[in-house]
């Protein structure tokens, strides 16, 4: 699995991750060891939420990681109605608790809220030089707001931006891409798949991946998770709802698409 510096950070981080958004149809032993999965795949990189499940999927990914964290580069966010400097404090002491872990090496502003922005990053500047989180990041931002938390936090900077971006939904690349790239803030890519609506293999665009999914010995799905990621300072991290996604997924770690198929996608897109 590819690794790349994450930020401003020293870490080397798996360029592709593990989502962890699960649904009321998932269930605590099929996410366990779906993750295990995907971390002895090469897939370290662990994104998680105090929202998702009311605070059951940080339960299930503390329950996971624990033989292997130091392993895991763990993130989790805490919810805008939570980011006030007090409450960006106890929650993250509260995904902390849950996670089975005394630190996070990411956290996030899950979206913008009504909070001072300023108020949170205080919070985030305490929580990391009191060792509770490694770096922190937002969600959700475009640029006006990446603007100003970079005025609160100088070059140090949000770690990251993570953001909605598959193949159909590309508006990133607009502003906050090259926002990121100027600023090195690492970019992550959430529901790299799109929400049900992938190519079908019977249309253009789906035969086009096709096509160069097998000059490369690939699926269509590993082809569109690597093209997301030829940005040199993305990420993505792809939910996995079962085991054979999570090695599908993680195929797409070490794939190289020549610089005319990603052409061939980008003008297709």
């Amino acid at each position: 699995m590819q690794k790349r510096q994450f930020g401003r950070t020293k870490r080397e981080v798996a360029v592709i991750g593990q989502g962890t958004w699960y649904g009321k149809d998932d269930d605590r032993k099929s996410a366990i060891a779906t993750l295990r999965k995907g971390i002895e795949l090469g897939m370290t990189h662990i994104d998680t939420a105090e929202m998702y499940l009311s605070g059951r999927a940080e339960e299930w990914v503390g329950e996971a990681i624990l033989p292997v964290r130091e392993e895991i580069f763990l993130v989790s966010k805490v919810l805008p109605q939570n980011a006030s400097r007090k409450g960006t404090i106890e929650a993250c002491e509260g995904s902390l608790s849950r996670l089975n872990t005394d630190r996070l090496d990411c956290y996030l502003l899950h979206w913008r809220g009504e909070y001072p922005l300023d108020d949170t990053i205080e919070a985030f500047r305490e929580l990391q030089s009191n060792g509770k989180i490694l770096s922190w990041g937002v969600s959700n931002f475009d640029v006006p707001d990446l603007r100003e938390a970079r005025r609160f936090s100088g070059d140090e900077g949000p770690a990251c931006n993570q953001v909605l971006y598959h193949l159909q939904e590309r508006a990133a690349e607009h502003e906050v891409i090259p926002w990121c790239e100027k600023h090195h803030c690492s970019f992550v890519a959430y529901s790299p798949f799109g929400h049900g609506d992938f190519p079908g293999p019977r249309t253009p665009k789906g035969r086009l991946l096709k096509e160069i999914a097998d000059e490369l010995h690939a699926t269509p799905r590993q082809v569109a998770l690597r093209f997301l990621l030829h940005w040199p300072f993305s990420f993505a991290i792809p939910k996995a709802s079962d085991v054979d996604h999570v090695i599908e997924n993680a195929g797409a770690g070490d794939l190289l698409l020549t610089a005319m198929q990603i052409d061939h996608i980008d003008k297709a897109f």
